[in-house]
């Protein structure tokens, strides 16, 4: 099976050195492009801006904006059976970016910010036969907004976990899937909750008819 990753923050620049983002680590997608490799799996890892090495033996595309990464991400999903979207792609991105760094003044500064493209949710409504996997950062309302994301996005299961998972080498996950089933939560390294998520996308693979 050939299995996309993305990983990892986004960066959305409003001048020349100063940006947006999120604290992801790219840690979980990381282990799950490994292990997927692990499986004999064809890898295409899109990694966002990290500070940790991506694992060996998978094909790795860096990017910074959510542009970059759905740019990427559409390319690689051409020739994919499946993708596991764990990045943790900026919602919005500033409206205009100065081509110079906007000096400091003593007075408040206003940012336009407008969305980004939705990338599991773009690529989920032209998968067809193939499998994808999403996840839920969520701090409130977690298996309603995961429930929704999971319609929204079209995908075949949504991997719930919150903001005390970022960063850590341990995680504590549920996972939400098509058919309405909560399973979990599962609790554990990092890289026994990538094990099994991998295992999870060889299961609906070969049930996808």
């Amino acid at each position: 099976m050939r299995i996309l990753v993305t990983a990892g923050p986004t960066r959305e620049f409003f001048d020349t050195v100063r940006f947006i983002s999120n604290p992801s680590s790219g840690k979980m997608g990381c282990l799950i492009a490994e292990e997927a490799a692990k499986s004999d799996h064809d890898v295409q890892l899109v990694l966002g801006p990290v500070g940790i090495d991506p694992p060996d033996g998978v094909a790795v595309t860096h990017v910074v904006s959510a542009r970059d990464m759905y740019d990427a991400s559409a390319t690689a999903f051409e020739t994919c059976d499946a993708a596991i979207f764990t990045a943790a792609v900026c919602d919005y991105r500033p409206a205009r970016k100065l081509d110079h760094k906007l000096q400091k003044r003593a007075q408040d500064r206003h940012i336009t910010l407008v969305p980004t493209q939705d990338i599991a949710a773009s690529l989920g409504k032209i998968k067809q036969h193939r499998i994808t996997i999403g996840f839920a950062m969520e701090d409130h309302d977690h298996h309603a907004h995961a429930e929704q994301k999971l319609k929204r996005k079209n995908c075949d299961a949504i991997v719930l976990n919150g903001p005390e998972n970022v960063g850590s080498d341990d995680a504590v996950v549920e996972i939400h899937h098509a058919d309405g089933s909560w399973t979990g939560p599962f609790s554990g390294s990092k890289r026994a909750i990538a094990q099994r998520i991998v295992r999870m996308a060889d299961m609906l693979f070969a049930m996808n008819p």
